[in-house]
Order: C-alpha cells, then structure tokens, then sequence
C-alpha cells in the first residue's frame, strides 16, 4: 500500500470541502494501492481540531508544524491574499502544492510567485474545478474533434443564487476576479485561444453594501479571442432561481450547451414545455460536487507522477489576466487590450 499525506491550510467553507473530498480519496484510491492520510491546520485552531476529528485526520498548530511534518502535498484554501506566501513555503518544502485559485489577489502581485515557483522547479496545481466538469470535458472533446465546426459565438454564465459575506467580497478583487475567472479560464482551455479585448459594464441593484465595498453584483463582459470570434461572460450574485452555472458553445455545425439537465435553474415560458423537472443547485459546491473530487484525485496522480500538472499557475495568470482587464473596464468604461505575455 503506497501512503500519500496530504497537508491542508485552511479549513473554511472550501478547505472543509477539499478536507471531506480528500477524507473520500481512499474509496477510490484504495483499490489501486493507495491510502490518503489528511493532517490539517487553520489559524481558527478550535474549529480546526473539531474538523480533523470528524475525519480521522491530524490536526497541527500551524503551517511550519504542518510542513516540517513531512506531507507528500500540501492543499491550500485559505483567503487569496495568503496564497503568495504559502505557495513559497510549499516550493521551499519541495512538495507538490495545491492552491485554490487565484494565484494572487492580482496579476502584478502573481508574477513574482510565477517566477519563484520557476527559479525553484516548484510543481503547482491551481484549483479551476471545471476543467474537471464532465459536462465541460464533453465540449471540449467535440470541438477539438471538429464536431461543432468553426465556432461563432459563446456565452458563459455564472449566476449564484445569493451573494457570499460582503466582508468576503470587501477582499476577493471585484465579481470578474472572484467569479468570472472561472469562466475565462474554461474558454481559454476550451477553445485553446488566448482572450485579447474585454469591454465591460455592471450593475448593483441588490445589496448597497456590495456597492459601498467597490464591487457589482451583477456583470457582463464582451470578449473577443485572437481569431475574431466573439463572446460573453456575464455573472450575478442574485439569481432567486437557484445557482446557475452554463455555457453554451454555437458552432458552424452544432451546438452544445454544458449545464442543461434537469437541475438548471431557470423555466420555459412556453406552453406545455415541463423541462428543466428537477430541483436546481443550491451552491457552487452541489454544482461542481464530482468535479472538486475529481480534482482532488488529480492532485494525488499528479503527487505520484502519473499524470501531467491538469491547471497550472501560468494557466492561472492567464484567466487573471483577462479578469483584471474586465475589471479595468469596468471602471473605465471603454474596452481593454489584455496583455498575453504571462511572464519572461
């Protein structure tokens, strides 16, 4: 039996996820020889004890304990503005590092942890879950196998149903950097072009609140990729209907729609039409449920060799890069160039 130690920082909201979907790893791993053991820490020690004993998982008092413990990999889930710090502490440790997106709060603060993680041959996964989507992973085989022809339109959504702690959205960079990210990364991956103008605009008719911390919670981006083809991204905070996460991808040929099932979250207005019948997604975590886990057995692969770094941190600062020109012209009102280069 092969033992993999997983070292996790940060158990919040998606740290508790990544530690219940690691604690999972062993129904699946396992078979193969593998047994996952899960040591965790958070500066929130008390609840942090109270996690690691629900999962049989060993809790240390801080980051240097957890690394100078020896783990195989290290997960980080903390707050976007640890990431840079925690990211080196990993490299330095000279373990494979797992870090929930972003890389940094923005691209100019990434760029220096780029050139780190390179100076030092570090291995770095970045968390963007929905390349791990099935839905997703179908789009991506049919376009790349010529099925849909040449595309001519795509239109990304991203709608949560209610919008996260406005202490939360005070420090997570504006809607395009927090949520819309995702949505520029899985179009660069898709269609395997690079986003060269955004033009943006928002909204904010919910929570003044959102308004008074500098963001929107409503918003929507014109992208145009390097071959002319035309796109939207638009996000909300405030979709009653349930968490609603789409894209669809028209084609000279066909097209495909990913996240039409049952549990979208929207109805027809048209008569006698009873799709979608099924009870729509609550969360981003319900949505993506199998993809995170997914995700998180690609990390162990990755860990033992046996597979190619799936998100890796210039792929990363690539979507970054889209999302803080969206950002850019949000506040300015006029469309703005994205800079390709990600490092020299």
């Amino acid at each position: 039996m092969k033992h993999v130690v997983l070292g996790l920082v940060g158990v919040g909201r998606i740290g508790v996820m990544h530690a219940n979907n690691i604690a999972a790893l062993n129904r699946v791993l396992n078979p193969e020889g593998i047994n996952v053991r899960l040591r965790l820490t958070d500066v929130a020690a008390d609840h942090a004890r109270t996690v690691a004993a629900g999962l049989g998982a060993e809790f240390l008092p801080s980051v240097e304990a957890l690394l100078a413990s020896g783990p195989d990999g290290l997960v980080i889930a903390t707050g976007t503005a640890t990431h840079p710090e925690l990211i080196k502490a990993g490299v330095d440790a000279g373990v494979p590092i797992f870090c929930e997106k972003p890389v940094a709060l923005n691209v100019a603060d990434a760029l220096p942890v780029l050139e780190y993680i390179r100076d030092r041959h570090g291995v770095v996964q970045i968390g963007h879950q929905r390349r791990f989507d099935a839905g997703y992973l179908e789009a991506r085989r049919a376009y790349r196998a010529g099925e849909l022809g040449w595309i001519h339109s795509l239109r990304a959504v991203t709608c949560d149903m209610a919008p996260p702690p406005v202490e939360y959205l005070a420090s997570s960079g504006g809607l395009f950097r927090d949520c819309s990210v995702h949505d520029f990364d899985i179009l660069r991956w898709l269609t395997g072009r690079e986003i060269v103008e955004v033009y943006a605009r928002g909204s904010n008719n919910g929570d003044p609140a959102i308004g008074e911390v500098g963001d929107v919670d409503t918003a929507l981006a014109l992208v145009t990729f390097d071959d002319g083809t035309v796109g939207t991204v638009s996000a909300t905070r405030y979709n009653g209907a349930g968490h609603d996460v789409r894209l669809e991808i028209q084609g000279s040929r066909r097209s495909l729609m990913v996240g039409l099932d049952d549990k979208t979250a929207m109805d027809s207005a048209e008569a006698g039409v009873g799709f979608p019948a099924g009870e729509p997604h609550k969360t981003f975590a319900e949505r993506f449920d199998q993809a995170y886990r997914s995700e998180m057995e690609a990390f162990v692969e990755l860990i033992l060799g046996r597979r190619e770094n799936p998100c890796t941190p210039e792929d990363a600062v690539a979507a970054s890069r889209v999302a803080d020109a969206a950002q850019e012209s949000l506040v300015t009102g006029v469309p703005v160039r994205v800079a390709q280069k990600v490092a020299s």
